[in-house]
């Protein structure tokens, strides 16, 4: 049985529901950006059902539509279209969600535009209309996830992905920044530049350094892991169509860099790379000493980076606040 609570009204970036089947009846639930499924009778969605923990899963809104399925370490696991997730999970219109005995159809419109006729919505509905612009990108990735997916029973990667999905939500918010997109232990996060370049920089250096510290958090909390998770982030400035596909997604030579700048960051045994597009728009003296060269793939020519350990970084970000803090006494 299912009980349904007021969740709200529906968001202005594009309407998401939920529908399932109460009796004979069709509930549609609007989604809110953050929805939670349980036997908890706090839940917006409470399932009596014994099969259901009770903080059992929850859908969270991601940037300007991208909606996912958490589950929260559940005993029974939650299920797309009958496959278990393990991680946070991108839900597409038509997905079915099975909790216990309980099953919900995951529904997405995209806006439509009024006053345009028939023939002429045939005619351009195909086509996207992608806007370039400035933006930093931060690609953040656990390293060693397929060998530590396969030592930690299934709960315990769950809740701690999880976990770690929704700190680092947090993290980029916090920054001025939106998620992109998750894809599998991977954040793709994005600041637009029009207006200030350097501070985009900054927010996004600090948000590498604040999901490094939520990471070494997470290894306090699960002392089960076989051994310490540590990530890699790949920071860089360019310019990036924007608004592509229904996830309003940026794509493009710059986010395709951020990538590679990640990746190297294994090869080079440091923690953050960043593109010199990035790092000169901080002060000279921060960064002097730690530049080199690197071959990317996809680049003809190396690509100019500055390579860091946290720790370093870590004193640029105070280094920049305590600067900042001088200017405005």
């Amino acid at each position: 049985m299912v009980v349904y609570r007021d969740v709200g009204a529906v968001c202005n970036f594009m309407t998401a529901v939920l529908t399932y089947k109460l009796g004979e009846l069709l509930q549609r639930v609007p989604c809110k950006t953050v929805m939670t499924v349980g036997r908890d009778k706090n839940s917006d969605i409470v399932l009596t059902d014994l099969r259901v923990s009770r903080n059992h899963a929850m859908v969270r809104r991601i940037g300007h539509g991208d909606y996912y399925l958490v589950d929260g370490g559940s005993a029974n696991g939650s299920f797309i279209n009958k496959h278990r997730v393990t991680m946070p999970t991108l839900l597409k219109n038509g997905d079915c969600i099975s909790i216990g005995d309980n099953d919900f159809r995951f529904e997405q419109q995209t806006e439509t535009h009024q006053g345009i006729d028939t023939l002429s919505m045939q005619e351009t509905i195909v086509h996207d209309s992608p806007v370039i612009k400035q933006i930093t990108i931060l690609v953040a990735d656990i390293r060693g996830f397929t060998a530590l997916s396969e030592q930690l029973p299934i709960k315990t990667l769950t809740r701690l992905m999880n976990r770690w999905f929704t700190d680092v939500s947090d993290v980029i918010l916090k920054n001025n920044g939106m998620v992109d997109k998750f894809i599998g232990d991977c954040v793709f996060a994005r600041w637009e530049t029009e207006t200030d370049k350097a501070m985009t920089v900054r927010q996004a250096l600090r948000s590498a350094c604040m999901i490094n510290a939520v990471t070494r958090e997470l290894n306090q909390t699960f002392s089960e892991l076989p051994e310490q998770i540590r990530i890699g982030v790949g920071i860089n400035t360019g310019a990036a169509s924007v608004g592509i596909g229904q996830d309003n997604s940026a794509l493009g030579d710059a986010v395709n860099i951020a990538f590679r700048l990640e990746s190297a960051t294994k090869k080079l045994g440091k923690d953050i790379v960043m593109s010199e597009s990035a790092y000169k728009h901080l002060p000279a003296d921060l960064w002097k000493g730690h530049e080199q060269h690197i071959k990317v793939k996809g680049r003809r020519d190396p690509v100019r980076i500055c390579a860091l350990d946290f720790s370093i970084a870590e004193q640029l970000i105070e280094k920049l606040h305590r600067e900042n803090t001088t200017r405005i006494n």
